[in-house]
């Protein structure tokens, strides 16, 4: 009895680490920057994050364990992820603003966000289903083969190697253009 309840007590605290950290950047920011070409990397890196307003409603709503649900998963991620990509076609004008602050050449194109709201949603799900052991990625099919391939401080250490490779490749144009000057 006790060991459960330290269990579920473990599984309640790692499943409220992840969600409000920004580990989920790293990874997200990588890929979607030297994929930018054919990925669009604003709604990629953003797909990443409004997934986990799923989260965020079922600890709102009370709806207890597993807070990894439909948008958790392959199917419906995919789903979650056109829509994400439809609603990100609509605000174009916005993200051209966002990057042109940060100065990253875009060029969206509908299917291009389509596919990375897809393809952003299911890169969260990847490694939230390595991480927490209620994503069941390949739903209907209940179990996380996924869970604990490695561990979940490893995890972490991926997902902040991921976000200082994406910082350094995406200084460098600045470096560049620095030394050009000089």
């Amino acid at each position: 009895m006790a060991e459960s309840l330290v269990f579920h007590f473990t599984l309640l605290v790692f499943n409220f680490l992840m969600p409000v950290t920004p580990y989920h950047f790293g990874p997200s920011g990588l890929v979607g920057y030297v994929f930018r070409k054919w990925i669009d990397f604003p709604v990629f890196v953003l797909a990443n994050v409004i997934v986990d307003i799923e989260v965020l409603w079922v600890n709102y709503l009370h709806l207890g364990w597993p807070y990894h649900r439909f948008a958790h998963t392959l199917l419906g991620g995919a789903a979650v992820g056109l829509l994400w990509g439809l609603l990100a076609y609509v605000i174009q004008p916005v993200l051209k603003f966002g990057m042109n602050i940060i100065r990253i050449n875009y060029t969206p194109t509908f299917k291009k966000m389509l596919l990375s709201g897809v393809l952003g949603i299911w890169m969260h799900v990847l490694v939230d289903a390595v991480y927490h052991y209620d994503v069941k990625i390949f739903w209907p099919f209940p179990k996380n083969i996924l869970w604990r391939i490695i561990y979940q401080h490893q995890v972490k250490l991926i997902c902040l190697i991921c976000l200082g490779a994406f910082l350094v490749l995406y200084m460098i144009p600045t470096f560049k253009q620095f030394l050009k000057k000089r």
